[in-house]
């Protein structure tokens, strides 16, 4: 068995893993580039090793694991898309979402005379998205199944509605690819399942050099709230539209509940993708740690914005108010308006919870830049940012280390990914100190090895 690291090797995203049997093919996630510009030129070049693909296997929706599947399908490719069936239905909506937003940012680019090239395309269309969602095929988690002659499993990982870690066997030798594990006491999801035993693990090391923070991650958006509230601005939460927008509303509802916020401050949902996501969510309860009551409360009082000229006034408005929108790390999509008309006034607030891809407009911002650059203007940043870690999805470096105590023996070979280089340099460490395991090591991007 061969193995070719693809990308999620010298940074967190464009997640793409290639088994190679020596008869069939097989990629283990299919995601985008994210981040610095050397990092999304990427999406732009088809590596020739997935030039003959015989099946995909996803570990769960995030477009830094999916986002690159129309553009494959672009490719050509024609076989199945396996993952389990909350992934497929959430990677319908966030796929069908981001071809519609590469279609609005080159349609913006070629109005507005942006772009550095004399047209600007499109990476993949939402017909290339429909196309890749019709080759899904659901997998039940804990099931075993034959996959292009090998038996995969999956298994809940936490992290996101319908994550899975993946284990692969083929010819007597057992991979697990971790995906992205979740945390213990996450705030929607039940902890990680414990990890199958393998003889190859790819472990995902996103917060390989870090725990989280001990904060009260529900007091601090209280007390931001209220004190922007106060001076009379708004607060605009960055979100990514499948699950983090699910976290930050279970929140607020409960702060609104206990007093903590005033209920007369409206909430403003402004997101068709992740409105679409919410009803997957309550769909999916049982998959959850959220009881039904609150589940079914979750919007209770929220305003929906269905369309962008609602968008546009909502920016535009003068009432202290709390807007939810995605993308999560200002990369794309409405919330970019909202951070346009809000950031130049020292009354607002925006509030980043969770991760933030070094490189991405959320990362800057949350590092003091002063001014950011959104649809090819300079704008300047007087607005309070905050950064709220304990929203994060992601296991931290001490809960991996858990997670991994649960692997039934030592794997041969580990390879750690995920992460940017100096995490994943860590969590290497960090492995062999914990476990003593030898054969830990980062591997590199376009590098292949026998396993």
């Amino acid at each position: 068995m061969k193995l070719t690291f693809l990308g999620a090797v010298d940074g967190v995203t464009g997640s793409r893993h290639l088994v190679d049997t020596g008869e069939r093919r097989i990629l283990l996630d299919c995601g985008l580039f994210q981040g610095f510009k050397q990092q999304r030129e990427r999406n732009w070049a088809l590596p020739a090793a997935l030039g003959d693909l015989d099946a995909v296997v996803l570990s769960h929706a995030h477009l830094d694991h999916s986002g690159y599947l129309p553009a494959l399908v672009k490719h050509r490719f024609r076989g199945p898309i396996h993952a389990s069936p909350a992934t497929c239905e959430l990677a319908a909506v966030l796929l069908q979402d981001s071809a519609h937003l590469q279609e609005e940012d080159a349609r913006r680019a070629n109005r507005y005379g942006y772009s550095k090239h004399a047209k600007a395309l499109p990476l993949y269309t939402k017909a290339d998205a429909r196309r890749a969602i019709a080759q899904f095929v659901p997998l039940l988690p804990g099931r075993e199944v034959k996959i292009a002659g090998a038996r995969v499993r999956l298994t809940p990982s936490g992290h996101l509605l319908g994550a899975c870690s993946v284990r692969i066997e083929h010819a007597g030798t057992r991979l697990v690819f971790s995906g992205d594990v979740g945390r213990p006491n996450d705030l929607l999801m039940p902890p990680p399942q414990p990890p199958e035993g393998a003889d190859v693990l790819l472990v995902e090391s996103t917060y390989g050099n870090r725990d989280h923070c001990v904060e009260d991650t529900a007091g601090l958006l209280a007390r931001i709230v209220r004190e922007t509230a106060a001076r009379g601005g708004s607060v605009v939460l960055p979100a990514f539209a499948v699950g983090r927008a699910q976290a930050l509303l279970l929140v607020l509802q409960r702060l609104r509940d206990s007093g903590a916020i005033a209920r007369e401050l409206p909430i403003f949902l402004d997101s068709p993708m992740a409105t679409e996501a919410t009803a997957l969510y309550r769909k999916h309860r049982r998959l959850l740690r959220v009881g039904e009551r609150e589940m079914a409360g979750l919007m209770d009082g929220v305003r929906i914005v269905a369309d962008a000229a609602a968008s546009m006034r909502l920016s535009a408005s003068r009432v202290p108010r709390i807007i939810i929108s995605a993308s999560g790390m200002a990369t794309g999509g409405r919330v970019l308006h909202h951070l346009k008309a809000l950031a130049p006034d020292e009354r607002h607030a925006i509030v980043f919870a969770g991760f933030q891809v070094a490189g991405s407009r959320g990362a800057r911002l949350v590092a003091g830049e002063r001014e950011v650059k959104i649809h090819g203007e300079f704008v300047p940043v007087r607005a309070a940012v905050h950064h709220l870690q304990g929203f994060s999805g992601h296991a931290g470096r001490d809960e991996l280390l858990d997670w991994l105590r649960g692997m039934p023996g030592a794997p041969e070979q580990t390879f750690v990914v995920h992460g940017d280089p100096e995490a994943s340099d860590a969590m290497r460490q960090a492995i062999e100190r914990a476990f003593g395991w030898g054969a830990v090591r980062v591997p590199q991007y376009g590098e292949t090895v026998a396993v």
